[in-house]
């Protein structure tokens, strides 16, 4: 969930290295997956009774990407293992356009993860596409049914605005050679409400934090942030550190994990009428591939998941280096990122080797 690349100045938006003061790495590596399943658990506990159901699962929007795609897609895994690409549309229009997101038409998947569950579902890895990845976009049918013919050298985060969700699909699958088995997508708005649905999110910082682009204006110390600031603060980049992606992931990481400290405290699970408000907040805000589109589905998934450890979840970042044209934008680093795909596919370890990124930002 970030600011669209055309609101933002042409300057290389270069990753700081881990460190200092921010959230030790093995606890951050795990806090966005888990908010995923999260919101797949709130959806399967939501629907208590059939006008509770009906309610929830009339909110869901569905993506039939079999019909969209057809036939031309990486086959299936030979295990049961399962990957799900996970978006976070920046779209301005409806409910978001109140949120401070910026004046850009269109919408833009600024939060991209193929999050891989591996047979047996004890463990799971999510692999960040960063925005700014240059890649080649393949020929697709785009959401009104129109054809886009294949281009090159395409910012990985303009897919969604130019052909829409599907198209975001086989773009990773193209360059990934992985079936995307599911698609999950939540927009500003469903974040939004998430946070003000269960009373704000505590966070502390030890420095102050002031972006004028993101709206956020912190003293250093401990805030509860309501859904607008929440959102700010995983939006800003150039209030914090030295203004790059990795900065703000940083903060994204951290409150994700505040969030979801939240969650445990206020035992949410045991207040129906809480939950309820949860669900619909997010099931509005939710789209998924048709399959999942339901919530007898998306409970039936979240049991298959029952035996995932989070402290066994990892977060990767798709190995990348600075485009040799263009330092502002970044392409995959091989072979560095075919090692990682490689591993997926055969549902094998990712040797660390795979985990390191050229891009370092310097």
């Amino acid at each position: 969930m970030s600011h669209s690349a055309t609101t933002e100045p042409r300057r290389a938006r270069r990753a700081a290295p881990d460190g200092g003061r921010r959230t030790p790495r093995r606890r951050r590596r795990w806090g966005r997956i888990v908010l995923l399943s999260l919101v797949v658990l709130l959806l399967a506990v939501g629907g208590t009774g059939y006008w509770l159901y009906s309610s929830l699962n009339g909110n869901i929007d569905g993506v039939d990407l079999d019909k969209a795609l057809g036939d031309d897609r990486p086959e299936k895994l030979p295990t049961s293992g399962q990957n799900l690409l996970v978006l976070g549309s920046d779209s301005r229009a409806g409910d978001n356009a109140s949120l401070g997101t910026g004046k850009v038409a269109g919408a833009r998947s600024d939060t991209a993860l193929v999050v891989h569950i591996p047979e047996g579902r004890k463990e799971a890895v999510a692999i960040s596409i960063p925005r700014d990845t240059l890649v080649t976009r393949p020929q697709c049918t785009t959401s009104d049914g129109s054809d886009l013919p294949q281009a090159e050298r395409v910012m990985f985060n303009s897919v969604y605005s130019q052909a829409g969700p599907a198209c975001v699909v086989k773009t990773v699958e193209k360059m990934s050679g992985i079936r995307m088995d599911h698609y999950m997508e939540i927009d500003f708005a469903g974040f939004k409400g998430l946070v003000d649905a269960i009373g704000g999110v505590p966070v502390t910082i030890d420095e102050p934090i002031k972006d004028s682009s993101s709206g956020l204006d912190l003293s250093a110390g401990t805030h509860t942030l309501d859904g607008t600031q929440s959102l700010a603060f995983v939006r800003t980049r150039h209030g914090v550190g030295d203004g790059s992606d990795l900065g703000r992931i940083g903060l994204q990481q951290q409150f994700l994990m505040a969030l979801l400290s939240e969650v445990k405290k206020q035992d949410l699970f045991g207040s129906p009428t809480k939950t309820y408000k949860i669900a619909d907040t997010l099931t509005a805000a939710l789209t998924t591939d048709s399959d999942l589109a339901s919530l007898t589905s998306l409970a039936d998934f979240a049991r298959s998941m029952n035996g995932v450890d989070p402290a066994t979840m990892e977060t990767i970042m798709l190995p990348v280096a600075y485009d040799k044209v263009d330092p502002n934008r970044v392409v995959a680093a091989e072979p560095q990122a075919g090692d990682l795909w490689k591993a997926v596919r055969s549902d094998s370890e990712i040797p660390e080797s795979a985990k390191k990124s050229p891009a370092t930002g310097g």
